[in-house]
């Protein structure tokens, strides 16, 4: 894993590349439905990206539609993201690719943070060891398990929050890539455990329950308003870390409605009048996996998933994307906030203290959102949403959701 220490100087074209970030994020969104989810948009544009590199022809312009860059410009900007979140206080990232077939030498130079190994079934296509390029720690006459392997550098990749690779391998993939992103911080001022207490929560179903909630006065700046959408930013502590905002939006609304508001501009924003909030907030946690596959095709890419893509950048192999999954947690603590996701894409070519003088309540007691952004408030790290009231655990005294 990469840490960061400090905010990287911004190239010309980081702004462009923030502003693709937010609008995959924005059309993935609606795709994703109104129950418990939280995915990693950084991640999947990322992971993407690195193929999106050595995408060729019409799959080229397709997946360069979608990220907003292609080409030799898609691997200058998946380096340039890798090392602007790597610098964010408490975010590790890490990608990997393992590969059953000869990988171009100019793919892996444009990608130089990015690992390389073999897959077992290399040995098949009789391939040196040259083939894999010299950051390959493996031989084929030594290959251990794959899943195993994989799976350890997942717990590697997210300090353990993700124990295990989105979806199973079959044999037939010719290459995977595997991108982890991961998050640890405390509070600046964390919650006082002894407030925490059971306050009612309706649910997206109408239900009412009970449910462990946080409580802490915050001061007025750290409450906005966009559009209908209440946004409260708790900060972390630490110089250039992660900024987290919690969405609530009206009675009824979902989360294409409400999340984006976590990363509307200043100009959007309609400052809270009173002094200070006395803000509730659920302890929870989410954990979710998604298969993205399908919504690839809904979001306009649809070459790069058949036979007959043109990756011809990354290898002489005939290969299609077969699959696309992300596995992500987060969880929200009276300390801090941990999360963390792991997305992989699969290519085969088998089948596949203020001045109070007035105090505002901001209560999160209803279907609400989550949204981690890098240390300038522009790279959606992670979006959750809660629409499930969040429950206490059976297996352990702390209390805490297992959701």
């Amino acid at each position: 894993m990469t840490h960061g220490a400090g905010v990287p100087e911004r190239d010309a074209t980081a702004d462009v590349t923030a502003g693709a970030i937010r609008n995959l994020a924005g059309r993935w969104l609606p795709l994703l439905g109104d129950g418990d989810f939280v995915v990693s948009p950084v991640g999947l544009w990322l992971g993407l990206g690195v193929v999106a590199s050595g995408a060729r022809g019409r799959t080229g312009e397709e997946l360069g539609a979608l990220l907003g860059v292609r080409g030799e410009a898609a691997a200058e900007a998946v380096t340039g993201v890798g090392r602007r979140v790597a610098a964010v206080d408490g975010v590790a990232v890490a990608t990997g690719v393992w590969s059953a077939v000869p990988v171009r030498e100019a793919f892996r130079r444009g990608v130089p943070g990015v690992r390389f190994g073999a897959l077992p079934w290399a040995a098949l296509f009789a391939l040196p060891d040259e083939a894999f390029g010299a950051t390959d720690d493996m031989s084929l006459g030594e290959l251990p398990d794959l899943r195993g392997e994989l799976d350890a550098w997942v717990r590697r990749a997210t300090g353990g929050r993700i124990r295990r690779m989105p979806l199973e391998l079959d044999g037939s993939e010719d290459l995977v890539l595997l991108n982890a992103l991961a998050l640890k911080a405390s509070w600046s001022s964390a919650f006082p455990a002894r407030l925490t207490r059971d306050e009612p929560f309706t649910d997206g179903c109408g239900d009412t329950r009970p449910v462990p909630t946080m409580r802490q006065r915050i001061p007025a700046g750290w409450v906005w308003y966009v559009d209908g959408v209440t946004v409260v930013e708790l900060p972390c502590a630490g110089e250039g870390s992660a900024r987290v905002r919690f969405v609530l939006g009206p009675e009824g609304a979902g989360p294409a409605e409400v999340l984006p508001a976590a990363w509307a501009g200043s100009g959007a924003r309609r400052p809270l009048v009173a002094g200070s909030a006395d803000l509730a907030l659920p302890r929870f946690t989410l954990r979710t996996t998604t298969d993205a596959l399908g919504h690839l095709a809904a979001l306009g890419v649809i070459r790069a998933l058949c036979p007959g893509a043109d990756f011809s950048g990354i290898s002489a192999a005939d290969s299609y994307v077969g699959r696309v999954a992300q596995s992500a947690v987060v969880e929200v603590a009276e300390e801090g906030v941990e999360a963390a996701a792991v997305t992989r894409v699969t290519m085969t070519r088998g089948a596949v203290p203020p001045r109070h003088e007035a105090v505002e309540r901001v209560a999160f007691d209803r279907p609400f959102g989550v949204v981690v952004l890098d240390g300038a408030g522009e790279l959606p790290l992670f979006t959750g949403w809660r629409s499930s009231a969040p429950v206490r655990s059976t297996g352990g005294s702390d209390g805490r959701d297992v959701v």
